[in-house]
Order: C-alpha cells, then sequence, then structure tokens
C-alpha cells in the first residue's frame, strides 16, 4: 500500500511539472520493520546478559582483592568466637550493601545455628546472630563419621586458587564439602572436597550444569 502511494505521488508530480519521473520501488515487506526490532532486541538482551556477566565477574573479583583474610582463617576466627560445627563460610556482601565480610555458619552443640560475621581485613569477627535452619538433622548425619573439617577442606582447596566459599552438601549419594576458587586470572572453578581422604576433585557436575545452561541459551 505504501509503496503505491508512493508510486502515485511522483507520477502526479511528474505531471504537473511536465516532465518525466523515474521511480525505483522495491518489493514492499510489512514484516521487515517488526523482524529487524526484534531481532535488534534480541541483540540487546545478549549483550545485556553479556554485560551482566561481566558485572558480576567484576564484583566478584573486588571481593577478592578486597580480602586479607583467607578462608579457613575467617573460619579459625568464628569459632574462636562461636564454638561449634563450622558448615559453610562465604565471602559475600553484607545485608545486601557494598560492605564485603566473610559469612561463617556454625552449628553449636546445642543445635543452635549462628552466623557469624568476620571482617575480611583483620579476621575480627563483626558480629554474630542465630538462625533458624530446617536441615539440622540431615548436617549432622551427612557429618558423622567425617574426620575433614571446613577449614581443612578449605586449606585443601587453596591449591586450586584463592577460595570464595566453602559449604557441606548434605544432598545426594556423593556427600562432601564444595568450595569455590577463583585464580588470579578471574576465572571461577567449583570443587568437591571428600569428607574422609580430603581429596579435591572437580566438581564435574556443576561444569555439565553450566553446558547445559549454554546449549539452552544457544536455542
Amino acid at each position: 500500500m505504501k509503496r503505491n502511494i508512493v508510486i502515485a505521488a511522483v507520477t502526479a508530480a511528474a505531471l504537473i511539472g511536465g516532465g518525466t519521473a523515474t521511480a525505483l520501488a522495491t518489493t514492499g515487506d510489512d514484516q521487515g520493520p517488526a523482524r529487524q526490532a526484534a531481532n535488534t532486541k534480541l541483540s540487546d538482551d545478549g549483550n545485556r546478559d553479556d554485560q551482566d556477566d561481566r558485572d558480576d565477574r567484576d564484583d566478584d573479583a573486588a571481593k577478592v582483592s578486597s580480602s586479607d583474610v583467607t578462608a579457613p582463617e575467617a573460619i579459625a576466627s568464628a569459632l574462636k568466637h562461636t564454638s561449634g560445627t563450622v558448615v559453610s563460610a562465604e565471602l559475600d556482601d553484607e545485608d545486601d550493601s557494598d560492605k564485603v565480610v566473610w559469612k561463617v555458619d556454625v552449628l553449636s552443640g546445642d543445635n543452635t545455628w549462628h552466623s557469624v560475621s568476620v571482617d575480611p581485613s583483620s579476621g575480627k569477627v563483626l558480629g554474630s546472630q542465630t538462625d533458624d535452619e530446617d536441615d539440622t538433622a540431615q548436617v549432622r548425619a551427612a557429618l558423622k563419621g567425617s574426620s575433614v573439617t571446613a577449614e581443612e577442606a578449605a586449606k585443601a582447596a587453596a591449591g586450586k586458587g584463592v577460595v570464595t566459599s566453602v559449604g557441606l552438601d548434605e544432598d545426594g549419594k556423593d556427600k562432601s564439602w564444595e568450595a569455590e576458587t577463583r585464580t588470579s586470572g578471574g576465572a571461577e572453578q567449583d570443587w568437591k572436597i571428600d569428607l574422609t581422604s580430603g581429596k579435591v576433585t572437580a566438581d564435574r557436575s556443576d561444569a555439565q550444569d553450566d553446558d547445559a545452561d549454554d546449549a539452552d541459551d544457544q536455542d
């Protein structure tokens, strides 16, 4: 329809001017603009996802660089403050603020959970609060017979890079400690640490999940 209007307008102009005019028209495609807009949106979404991933990596790198206290040191500091069994330790933002702290979860002998915040620069305990958890029995069962502590698991994983988190994986058949490390180049890797031997192996299940996510994104 638009093409016909353009041709008619050019023809009318030629008649009024007493001359000739040549109009070059291409086949109209009403779906062209819509298709282009859709492709542009997909491209923009992809660029935003890539930027978000880069921002997350930059944030994680900033957390690591801001910490002078290692995961084993943070765990040891937390245990001096609150006795019990450390179930996890993570270098993370404090209450969604810009302040980075070590958050260490300690299960005490009376089955009370404590979340202990440790300063990543000095190793000083900043505070502690009790938490309500519903998997105490599951955690106790997973740790029964274990000879490797969270601190020892973090030390074992430290040979692979800077440990940013360590925690108990009490789900499934193969229970273990899980640790996340970051290399000097910024690469992240997840590891499993055996509860009895302390052997460190790459977390293949995590890698497979990442491959599956990449495949879904490509589809």
